[in-house]
Parts: structure tokens; sequence; C-alpha cells
């Protein structure tokens, strides 16, 4: 093979399209773009997703669903084997703040039965599984002023 004789392949490259030079070149007048319409026109675009010529997109007729909650944002799930590691023996919201276990957005906490607990810890003011409290009480520990779901 010699540098001279390479080329693209055959149909790669296309021959720009000239239109607007009269009758004879076979696109002149209307330009190939027919005579009336939306495409007709100067500035014209439809390239937008979901659009439908002017009928009502099928993603607005269709019925909207689902929900996110705000309150999610600042809830956070706490295991009991992340509880386990913590140095401190009272548990509540600023500790596990200061321990980096939760983000300090979070402002409502969950401890959940994942993991096992054998030191004998105080939780304050947190929310408890009714299996990590049956685990944290049989430890030795207390569960104090939190809801149990």
């Amino acid at each position: 093979m010699r540098l001279d004789s390479l080329k693209p392949a055959p149909g790669s490259k296309k021959k720009k399209q000239i239109v607007g030079r009269g009758i004879g070149s076979g696109s002149g007048k209307t330009c190939k773009r027919g005579h009336k319409g939306q495409r007709s026109r100067s500035g014209a675009t439809r390239n937008t997703i979901g659009f439908e010529g002017g009928q009502m997109p099928l993603q607005m007729r269709l019925p909207k669903s689902g929900f996110s909650s705000r309150v999610s944002r600042v809830t956070e799930e706490v295991r009991l084997s992340e509880i386990e590691a913590l140095p401190v023996d009272e548990v509540n919201l600023v500790t596990l703040k200061a321990a980096n276990v939760i983000s300090v957005n979070t402002r409502f906490v969950k401890i959940i039965l994942s993991g096992d607990i054998k030191r004998a810890v105080k939780v304050e003011g947190l929310r408890v599984t009714v299996g990590a409290q049956k685990a944290i009480e049989a430890a030795g520990g207390q569960v104090v002023s939190g809801d149990t779901k």
C-alpha cells in the first residue's frame, strides 16, 4: 500500500447539495422544501422530543403518578452494627452526627435490626424498630423516648 493510493470508502463522502441556483439546477424555486407548511418556512424546527405536529404530546396526555416525600431527604437508617462500633454509651442525634454515621442535614433517624450488639447502650430520642429494641434491651441497654414501629 502507498500513501497516494489511499482514499475514503465508497459512499462515505457525500457531495453537499447546493440549492437555490435556478430552475436548471433541479433544486431551485422552493429549494426542495415543498410549497407550504411548517418545514417550508425559515427557522422552522421539529427536533424537540415528543413533538407531534401540534397535537397534544403523549407524555402530556397520560396521567401523572408518583410522589417523592421531602421528609425522606432528611431521614436515615442506622444499623445495630454501626452503633456497636461507636465509642460512646449514649446514642442520640448529636453523637451520630459527630461520629459521621449520618449526614449533618439529617433530622430523623431510625435504628434497625441489622447486625448484633453486645454492649449496653442508652438510645435517646431516636426511632427504633421492635426487633432492634429487643436486641438493645437484651444486651443490657435501654431505649428512652423513641418511637417503636
